[in-house]
């Protein structure tokens, strides 16, 4: 089977792209290093060390003996590159990570909320419309996010996509089923909400096969692959725009920086390891929608956790102090999130919750590469709107980092 994986360069993209490969998946990276020119921009790097993609792309021929292929290309702006591709390499499938990622960067300022819904949109329909061109039955697995449903307490187990609701008519009252009522809290969630309405039309219109994958936040940093070889490794993002909330948590304990909660830190949310994301692709692309089907939408995630006891359960494990902040989002104080997550475990996942053994990998990592850190990259100071920066210039509640802990058993 062959599979072009677009922003293979990312979190996401780089390690399922080598999960693909080694069982036997003809891989195809599509990415233009954007994320990477986003950290020059933000004047941070990655806390583990990142080599070029021709230096990944090598190390893997080296240890697992198989090719990858790369194509540097704006998926959302080089369309007949874009179709000329589909129609040269004759994928089965394509996933689609080639969208910025961040809710905070989203929201950072006016050019970052244009370059947010330019990229992503025009990204997405231009991989839809290339398809339809291309003339080729390509099941398209994309990932989107939980964050389309919102985090306010909808008082109900939140389906995978599609809600049965009951509607009034003049002829008494009559069944229908609709996609799950969105709710983005971001311009990030946004263009994720109208990628879902993209993929109703054209899986409507054209008949293109589509999985619409909503991810929890991914935590953990390695997987297999990535752990094999130094020169293989993931990214591991710690700063305020793209640093997962857990990631966060246990890169501040392993430096001893005090654990920064926003608020009240009675955020719910979803979670999902980064090894389990991969295997939640691999079982996507094995059972595609059959043509004229409507989407596939899929939960990914695993558990869903409170903020606050995250950031108390890591302090159990290290010892690391927790400081609430003000929070720079505009969001509910407080939210239940009940998930149903059926189909992937119907389709055998196994999944990989907190456990601390595995959170303890991701701090080893953290002190490992710890003299890359730079702490004053890790408050989160994007904010949603004025109000909220208003409040984030109050006096800091954090205070200066302090020596490093050693981990303990809780």
């Amino acid at each position: 089977m062959r599979v072009l994986v677009l922003g293979g360069d990312g979190f996401c993209g780089w390690p399922t792209a080598l999960h693909l490969s080694a069982r036997g998946w003809d891989v195809c990276i599509v990415d233009n290093l954007s994320r990477r020119n986003i950290d020059n921009e933000l004047e941070v790097q990655s806390l583990t060390p990142i080599r070029t993609m021709g230096e990944r792309i090598a190390a893997w021929r080296e240890i697992g003996g198989k090719t990858i292929d790369f194509v540097n290309m704006t998926v959302g702006k080089e369309f007949d590159r874009l179709v000329a591709l589909l129609n040269d390499w004759k994928p089965d499938s394509v996933v689609h990570f080639a969208e910025q990622r961040a809710a905070p960067y989203s929201m950072k300022s006016a050019r970052h909320k244009l370059y947010t819904v330019d990229n992503n949109l025009n990204a997405t329909n231009h991989l839809l419309a290339a398809i339809v061109e291309s003339g080729r039955d390509i099941h398209l697995a994309h990932l989107g996010t939980m964050g389309v449903y919102g985090y306010t307490t909808a008082g109900l187990r939140i389906p995978e996509g599609y809600l049965k609701i009951t509607v009034e008519t003049d002829f008494g009252p009559t069944e229908q089923e609709i996609l799950f009522p969105p709710n983005p809290g971001s311009i990030y969630h946004m263009t994720k909400t109208q990628d879902a309405l993209l993929f109703q039309f054209y899986a409507k219109n054209d008949g293109v096969r589509i999985t619409d994958l909503h991810q929890g936040i991914v935590w953990g940093a390695q997987t297999e692959e990535t752990r094999q070889d130094e020169r293989l490794i993931n990214r591991f993002d710690y700063d305020g725009d793209y640093g997962t909330v857990l990631n966060r948590f246990l890169m501040q304990a392993a430096v001893g920086y005090p654990l920064t909660v926003h608020g009240t830190g009675g955020q719910t949310r979803a979670f999902i390891h980064i090894q389990d994301t991969v295997r939640c692709v691999e079982l996507a692309l094995k059972n595609p929608p059959k043509t004229g089907d409507r989407v596939k939408i899929l939960n990914q995630m695993t558990e869903s956790r409170r903020v606050r006891d995250l950031a108390a359960m890591i302090a159990g494990m290290t010892g690391a102090e927790v400081h609430n902040v003000p929070n720079p989002r505009q969001e509910a104080d407080e939210n239940e999130l009940v998930v149903a997550n059926d189909q992937f475990r119907e389709l055998g996942l196994k999944p990989i919750t907190l456990a601390e053994g595995l959170m303890q990998d991701v701090t080893e990592i953290a002190r490992r590469y710890a003299d890359r850190a730079d702490l004053s990259k890790v408050p989160c100071v994007s904010t949603w709107n004025g109000k909220r920066a208003e409040a984030i210039k109050a006096p800091p509640a954090v205070a200066a980092p302090v020596a490093p802990v050693q981990a303990r058993s809780a």
